[in-house]
């Protein structure tokens, strides 16, 4: 990946790689969930630190991946089942798969089952040679192919399952005479195929179940892999969503994170960017140049063109943009509206209040029902520390107001335009605070001469 963070926390769609395979294992519920870690191990540990069902084991040095399941074993003593090896680095693994290969691992009375898929071209996989009876007779890497082999085009996906009354001997076995030093999990294959053919054998050796999507189990070592499976990962998810009911103008030229929950009937225009955290309601309309991220949009709201959502909340039947943007903190109350060039910091907008024009809203609370005019400033910060301002109900605040917080403006106060306010208004209370207007006689023909 040439990069400092480690390949499996490169984000897909807004989570990292190893998020996207846990979730998936997760939909099994599986009795234990180890991940094996190596470079940068404590790196992924500390991101992962909130989700207590993982184990983790440690595998250092690497030594293939016989070994980093022998590493994973000490989490397992007391556990006696069906044992899924996953590669941390296919995101887009589907849990239907892995149904299919536990079903007929157990159906076929397998100790070792892979799972695989068809590739052509196969250059460089490790090719599935299955016996008369469609079991699996070999895994052959495709170094160790001979012709005929190699015309294989069924290869091994590096997902596996094995019984685990058997698994501890087999490991225990695993020898690393080879090319690289070691340990191979596919050579634990042999070993059951070859213990199936004794007098006592409690199985029938190894199988392979054959999943035909084969970009579902690619896994990403660069980071052009990297976008071409985002890009999968993208058209998937947005086609699951516009079967849901939602309608996307021109899904290709948007990119919508994993976690994106959408409601039916509601339209999203061109080159619209959904991140993390995003819940929209139905029958909502977004516009084109958007870009939205751990937001709450309620129903009926109307995201116009080029607006920046992050971390605010929409009660609903509201009207944003454009080109407003709504930072963490921004909480719209039902019908109300926040116009074009606004910005909106940690504040609360009343029930069918306004902030039209050009207007910056931080650290406030503004009540229902207020009308808040171009150009308004609350001033929150003084430097060292942010104040509050607030707002009444069914106040209205003229065009080019300064509120120099902390100040608190009385219900149905009006201000005048213009005005700088730095003390309370009292209720119903009209503020004016200007340099008185005067006029200076013939001044402009007298500059001129």
């Amino acid at each position: 990946m040439r990069s400092e963070i480690p390949k499996i926390l490169h984000p897909l769609a807004g989570l990292p790689l190893l998020q996207h395979v846990l979730t998936t294992a997760r939909t099994l519920s599986p009795e234990k969930l180890v991940v094996v870690t190596g470079h940068q191990s404590d790196i992924v540990q500390s991101y992962f630190s909130d989700q207590t069902d993982i184990l983790w084991a440690l595998q250092q040095p690497q030594l293939g991946t016989g070994h980093a399941v022998q590493v994973a074993m000490p989490n397992l003593n007391d556990f006696d089942g069906e044992l899924l090896v996953l590669c941390g680095d296919v995101p887009l693994l589907p849990a239907d798969a892995l149904h299919a290969l536990l079903d007929q691992h157990r159906q076929q009375k397998r100790a070792a089952s892979v799972l695989t898929t068809h590739i052509t071209p196969p250059d460089g996989y490790g090719r599935i040679v299955r016996a008369p009876d469609q079991s699996l007779d070999a895994i052959v890497e495709h170094k160790d192919a001979d012709a005929e082999t190699l015309c294989i085009n069924e290869i091994n996906s590096g997902i596996y399952c094995f019984s685990m009354n058997r698994l501890q001997s087999w490991l225990s076995n695993l020898s690393s005479n080879n090319a690289q030093g070691e340990y191979y999990l596919t050579d634990v294959i042999a070993m059951a195929n070859q213990e199936a053919k004794t007098d006592t054998a409690e199985h029938n050796g190894s199988g392979a179940y054959c999943f035909d999507d084969a970009i579902l189990l690619s896994g990403i070592n660069d980071r052009v892999q990297l976008s071409v499976i985002e890009r999968t990962f993208r058209d998937r998810h947005i086609d699951a969503l516009m079967r849901s009911g939602v309608t996307f103008r021109d899904p290709s030229s948007c990119w919508v994170a994993a976690d994106s929950v959408i409601g039916p009937d509601t339209t999203v225009e061109p080159n619209v960017i959904l991140g993390p955290g995003v819940q929209i309601g139905s029958h909502c309309h977004i516009g084109p140049f958007c870009q939205i991220q751990d937001a709450r949009i309620g129903d009926h709201c109307q995201v116009h063109a080029f607006s920046h959502l992050d971390g605010a909340d929409l009660a609903g039947h509201n009207a944003i943009g454009p080109y407003t943007r709504l930072r963490p903190g921004a909480d719209i109350a039902e019908k109300a509206k926040v116009g074009n060039f606004c910005e909106v910091k940690k504040a609360h907008i009343g029930q069918g209040s306004k902030v039209n024009h050009l207007s910056y809203v931080g650290d406030a609370q503004i009540g229902t029902g207020v009308n808040i005019g171009a150009g308004t400033i609350t001033c929150n910060y003084d430097g060292v520390n942010k104040h509050q301002t607030i707002i009444g109900n069914n106040v209205f605040v003229g065009s080019g107001t300064q509120l120099v917080a902390p100040v608190t403006v009385g219900d149905k106060a009006v201000i005048g335009a213009g005005s700088t306010v730095t003390k309370d208004i009292p209720e119903q209370a009209l503020a004016l605070s200007r340099t008185p207007q005067k006029h200076i006689a013939n001044w402009a023909s007298r500059k001129k001469k």
